[in-house]
């Protein structure tokens, strides 16, 4: 077994096993937990948590080859949609013990998962609140370095401008992963990516664009720049 560094990306790694096709990891800012029966991998006194692209749309962003992941050490991160942590917990992983995860879900079931997760990485806050209200958090929040959305509603674009517009410093980065049957059931995704795409670069920078599949089906992940 080898673990190397991401050639383009901090804090996330390759796992190659012999024989075997190797994994995305992150080093696991909380040893010996898992978060969603991840495996956990121990190399040269280092844990790392091997990362499931069919869980994670950031980590199937990187294997489909996005051109940036803006997340890095000590990054602040305002993740919209965070639901039980999976993925916020990998970030967690990336930004480390001097970054901030800022967690906002709406739904008060995902969001007990998503405190027992935050009991072990003091990095994540978890807040219950509507990411349509961007007031509502207000207090709550730093400027952030990056702005992630994971929520599937019609009107997911408006959410991630309306809060980078509030809460992304200038120059940071918004990462956008735009479900295409929580917008339109009747049109086909690349129609509704498209669309979706020309709205969002009306306001900001758009650095990049791929789709999910085979991990997520009918999803894209748009990188942009404010």
């Amino acid at each position: 077994m080898r673990v190397e560094e991401h050639e383009s990306f901090e804090n996330i790694y390759w796992i190659e096993s012999e024989g075997k096709k190797r994994k995305l990891a992150t080093v696991n800012l909380a040893p010996g937990n898992k978060v969603y029966g991840e495996k956990l991998v121990k190399f040269r006194g280092t844990e790392y948590r091997c990362w499931d692209p069919y869980r994670s749309k950031i980590a199937a962003a990187v294997l489909r080859g996005i051109k940036g992941v803006p997340i890095k050490e000590g990054s602040k991160v305002l993740y919209l949609g965070a639901a039980s942590g999976t993925t916020a917990s990998h970030v967690s992983d990336i930004v480390g013990a001097k970054g901030i995860v800022y967690c906002i879900e709406i739904s008060s079931r995902p969001l007990r998962d998503l405190l027992a997760v935050c009991e072990n990485r003091p990095n994540m806050i978890p807040i219950l609140a509507d990411a349509t209200k961007v007031e509502v958090y207000r207090a709550m929040i730093e400027q952030a370095d990056v702005v992630y959305q994971d929520v599937a509603r019609p009107e997911q674009t408006e959410i991630a401008l309306e809060n980078s517009l509030a809460y992304l410093k200038e120059e940071g980065h918004l990462m956008v992963a735009l479900k295409a049957r929580s917008i339109d059931v009747t049109k086909e995704p690349r129609e509704i990516f498209q669309k979706e795409i020309e709205r969002l670069e009306k306001e900001m920078e758009v650095l990049d664009s791929e789709l999910l599949d085979p991990y997520e089906e009918d999803h894209a992940m748009i990188l942009l720049k404010k």
